[in-house]
């Protein structure tokens, strides 16, 4: 392979690293306010790219106006999970809230099945195809968009937990939840709102990805993986490490398809996975308390 190969992996690479942030951003978001592990995350991100494939395609909508709905709907469907199976078993045991994610998932990804069949969808890209060409390396528009769309939510969520009042509230209500109650805090009220921002993080990164690969119901599982696995590589709770290991992954992930037969790719978030909770449990940037700060 040449140099050029190479630095065209590395592009792909951090598309695809950008997506698994968003994932991962998705998981630290919910966990950092309620210290749930949602384990359904990649179903928002499975069920944001599919709304807006019907939106667009089979009622024939605008795509930004296909896009806005899709999140919507898929906000609906994030606080309707916690509403109704996660609320009521919070305080059982944390075993009891992951194994009912994993359930949820199933089902949703089931679902999706019966509605739009096994093969995946598209989205066209969100500003043309034409590449931008730098050295004999293509840069397609919609990475710009992907890898720009992970910094904006980075810096949204950065300052919301650090520079507004709810997001202080959020981050109380995880870390002292009964002290935020004597407070007057809302603590439900917090985790379903974290509950609402996660799912509108992945639906926008399925919106994202549905315009570069096809997206089928299958896809919710290995998305949830590898940005489980970038949050855990990054920092688990630490949304700046999740940006970390998601970049991280995506890349390992690409440059190992270069010099591995494809159908090994998915292994290496499997062996990134088992390397960092053997080596250093607590991620690049993470502490050994989990609390991670964005």
């Amino acid at each position: 392979m040449t140099a050029a190969d190479w630095f065209q992996l590395l592009v792909a690479g951090i598309t695809q690293g950008a997506i698994f942030s968003l994932i991962a951003l998705g998981f630290v978001t919910i966990y950092r306010t309620s210290r749930v592990v949602n384990m359904a995350q990649g179903s928002f991100v499975m069920l944001g790219a599919l709304f807006a494939f019907s939106l667009l395609n089979e009622l024939g909508w605008p795509f930004w106006l296909s896009g806005l709905v899709s999140i919507a709907g898929v906000v609906l469907v994030g606080m309707a999970i916690y509403q109704i199976v996660l609320k009521p078993i919070m305080d059982v045991s944390l075993v009891a809230m992951i194994l009912a994610t994993i359930g949820i998932s199933i089902l949703l990804e089931n679902l999706a099945l019966l509605k739009w069949g096994g093969y995946g969808k598209g989205l066209p890209p969100f500003t043309g195809q034409s590449s931008l060409w730098i050295g004999g390396v293509a840069i397609p528009p919609q990475t710009l968009w992907i890898i720009g769309i992970m910094v904006v939510v980075l810096v949204a969520l950065h300052l919301l937990g650090n520079y507004t009042r709810l997001g202080k509230q959020m981050t109380a209500t995880a870390t002292r939840p009964m002290a935020a109650k004597l407070c007057g805090i809302s603590t439900g009220k917090m985790v379903l709102f974290a509950f609402a921002i996660s799912a509108a993080i992945g639906a926008l990164g399925g919106i994202s990805i549905a315009s570069t690969v096809p997206v089928a119901f299958v896809s919710g599982g290995i998305f949830g993986l590898n940005g489980f696995v970038a949050a855990i590589l990054g920092g688990w709770g630490s949304s700046a490490g999740a940006v970390v290991g998601g970049l991280t992954l995506g890349v390992l992930e690409s440059l190992a398809a270069g010099v591995m037969p494809a159908g090994y790719k998915n292994a290496i978030a499997f062996v990134v996975l088992l390397l960092i909770l053997y080596f250093r449990p607590s991620g690049i940037l993470g502490t050994p308390s989990a609390e991670g700060e964005a």
